[in-house]
């Protein structure tokens, strides 16, 4: 087994390091099985069924009813190959109560053969209504002797890829479980306490279930066999994560004491108050950075309750005590954003703030990389350009990533990297996209996390409308209005997530239309194509005043702050996700004035699309809103598997198996500290090899 260091850069183990060919399986049959994720037999005892098929019964063919799946038997009475309106093999099968046809538009010469007339044929198919009569499409085959047994329990369907059959699926299984080691890694008495079977059990009674076994349990995954699978993958999942943050506590970083002498000097420049939840954030952080041990902490909090400024307060840490501090967003406008906030806040205490983008000229940039190299500038915000070789940070003791989640595992570690001398920084991970709990205990169990659940005084709240496309023309003279009132307007295009130049003709096509609407007005466009300085000159030209109204694709999804815009307008707003729409509408309600949000929305509405509008409609809590987004959207999308490295769940549910969760936890500290050998023995048995993948 090859070993993995921990949070390394190259955390993946290489792609042969698990698969090794063994007795009955082939290189071939193994590059197939690696498709569903089995690269070694035990694997085979955690592929578990899909659902579960009743070849328990016989139903005669004048009783199978349109939409059902059934049985049949009977004999075959005809079997050939027709040709219109396509190729394909047409068999008619009866028994003493009716015919049915079978149709197979793919089909190999074997089958032709196993369905020549007079051979007794068992099919398992939904039935449908044909041209014909009755027929199933496609259906599963067994040639059998009149009056054959049929099976005593429901047949198991299991995951498949081309190339791999149920049979061959069956017969590895049955070879996995026949040689499957029975000792159970669990303490008995917590088994007791859950009400849960052994390991052995559990796996035995979902690939062959009893006789007697209940099906709609083993349909809704509510058998005690399942709920015993959800809790121990719940349970691996703790014991890694907590693994992860003790082995980071015991690496080494700068301890940054409180010195506390910038920090109050910047406090008392401010023209307001922290809220009480900042307060107790920056108090959390404080401690974090004065440990030897690195950081790693996310800081959560709704749109516009006052991130930045923690932060800031963070990173005058680092520098109290002598060291460099650099905070990395995921697009230019965000960075720009936090580079000019940050400026305007640290120039009165004589600090000088590096700008690190990938726009910016090669000279002055340069110029600003040797600063940085020569320890001369302690702070730095950037995009992506921050973590790219030639930035040296000798002396990087904290690194801040705003909206971490959009942000891929190898960028997030690239900056983590930058520490020199083996110390690691700490890291503070920040995001506006409120996470819930359950969540947070399972895929953020390595972190630490602080929430900002206070908006600062004096934000006015934000009323949502609800206005079908076909009242486009009256949101345009909504606008006109606003806008000639002294306020200003964003006007968010429609997400065409399947061609970006189709986007981009949106938006230009809404800006033509808007500008012809509405003469009087000045009316700018930013979009994702646009070069970084125009995109930047438009933005300041929004943000000073000199344009009323800002049409845009999402890229002002995140971190634009005018206190004068106090109007919001999405298009196509059922195209959007929740998260993405309640930080759209953090956009407005920065001033004093009421501000509001229109959602433009298409009919027909898809039942996911209405549920959506509903939630954002009927909440303002950034919080209640991610719990209604991770019930509908799960958790895979919701914290951004996909790039993030976080691997799914692929049998608890957090909705549904939340009451496993902390059991788990308890369970993971208890076994991690007395049961070292068990906890080895797990994670091999789930991960085998792949737990760096939870770590980044």
């Amino acid at each position: 087994m090859q070993t993995v260091e921990l949070d390394s850069v190259h955390a993946e183990p290489a792609p042969d390091s698990r698969a090794r060919a063994w007795p009955g399986v082939g290189a071939q049959l193994l590059a197939r099985l690696a498709k569903l994720d089995i690269h070694r037999p035990e694997d085979l005892l955690l592929h578990l069924p899909l659902r579960y098929e009743d070849e328990t019964r016989l139903t005669p063919i004048a009783a199978a009813r349109p939409g059902f799946s059934v049985q049949v038997e009977g004999e075959v009475s005809t079997c050939e190959i027709v040709l219109r309106p396509r190729r394909q093999l047409l068999v008619r099968v009866s028994d003493s109560s009716g015919t049915l046809i079978a149709r197979w538009l793919n089909f190999y010469p074997s089958q032709q053969k196993q369905l020549a007339p007079g051979r007794r044929v068992r099919l398992f198919g939904e039935v449908r209504g044909g041209f014909f009569g009755d027929e199933m499409i496609h259906p599963r085959i067994k040639s059998v002797e009149e009056g054959e047994a049929l099976p005593t329990a429901l047949t198991p369907v299991y995951p498949t890829t081309a190339g791999v059959g149920q049979l061959t699926l069956r017969k590895l299984i049955d070879r996995a479980l026949a040689s499957m080691q029975v000792d159970d890694p669990l303490p008995p008495d917590a088994l007791r306490e859950l009400g849960l079977p052994g390991f052995g059990d559990a796996v035995r009674a979902l690939h062959h279930p009893a006789a007697d076994a209940d099906p709609a349990a083993l349909e809704l995954r509510t058998h005690p066999a399942w709920l015993r699978i959800k809790f121990e993958e719940l349970l691996v999942q703790q014991m890694s994560l907590r693994r992860a943050y003790n082995a980071r506590r015991a690496r080494q970083a700068v301890p940054l004491p409180v010195r506390g002498r910038l920090g109050a000097a910047l406090l008392d420049k401010l023209p307001f108050q922290p809220t009480a939840a900042q307060s107790r954030v920056v108090a959390e952080i404080a401690a974090d950075l004065a440990a030897p041990y690195p950081m790693q902490r996310l800081l959560q909090g709704d749109v516009g309750s006052g991130k930045t400024l923690v932060a800031a307060l963070a990173m005058l840490q680092a520098v109290d005590n002598g060291w460099q501090a650099a905070m990395m967003a995921p697009t230019e406008i965000l960075a720009e954003q936090h580079w000019r906030k940050l400026s305007e806040w640290m120039a009165p205490l004589g600090l000088e703030v590096a700008w690190l983008s990938g726009s910016r000229r090669k000279r002055e940039r340069e110029a600003e990389l040797e600063r940085l190299r020569r320890g001369e500038l302690l702070l730095a915000v950037g995009t992506h350009a921050l973590i790219e070789d030639p930035v040296a940070l000798p002396r990087l003791a904290l690194a801040v990533v705003d909206e971490q989640h959009r942000f891929g595992v190898r960028q997030r570690l690239a900056l983590r990297e930058k520490g020199e001398g083996g110390r690691r920084p700490h890291m503070l991970m920040m995001s506006a996209t409120p996470i819930p709990r359950t969540l947070a205990m399972t895929h953020y169990a390595d972190l630490d996390v602080s929430v900002l659940d206070e908006l600062p005084p004096g934000r006015t709240p934000i009323r949502t409308r609800l206005v079908s496309d076909t009242r486009r023309d009256e949101v345009i003279e909504r606008v006109r209005q606003a806008c000639l009132g002294g306020r200003q307007a964003y006007w968010v295009c429609p997400l065409i997530e399947e061609s970006e130049a189709l986007q981009l003709q949106t938006a230009v096509e809404t800006f033509d239309t808007l500008r012809a609407a509405l003469p009087e007005l000045k009316v700018g466009l930013v979009h994702g194509r646009l070069k970084a300085d125009e995109k930047s000159a438009t933005m300041k030209a929004f943000s000073a005043g000199e344009l009323d109204v800002l049409v845009a694709t999402t890229v002002i999804e995140v971190g634009v702050d005018v206190p004068k815009a106090s109007l919001m307008v999405i298009e196509h707003a059922e195209r959007f996700g929740l998260a993405q729409l309640h930080q759209l509408r953090g956009r407005v309600g920065r001033g004093s004035a009421e501000s509001v949000c229109i959602l433009i929305y298409a009919q027909p509405l898809s039942q996911t699309g209405r549920e959506r509008l509903k939630v954002i409609y009927e909440n303002t809590d950034g919080f209640e809103i991610a719990r209604a987004d991770l019930r509908i959207r799960g958790p895979g999308e919701f914290v951004g598997a996909r790039q993030s490295g976080l691997p799914l769940l692929r049998y608890a549910s957090l909705e549904e198996d939340a009451a496993l969760i902390d059991p788990a936890r308890a369970l993971a500290e208890r076994m991690l500290r007395e049961l070292p050998a068990a906890t080895e023995g797990l994670l091999q048995r789930w991960l085998g090899g792949r737990e760096a993948l939870l770590r980044a």
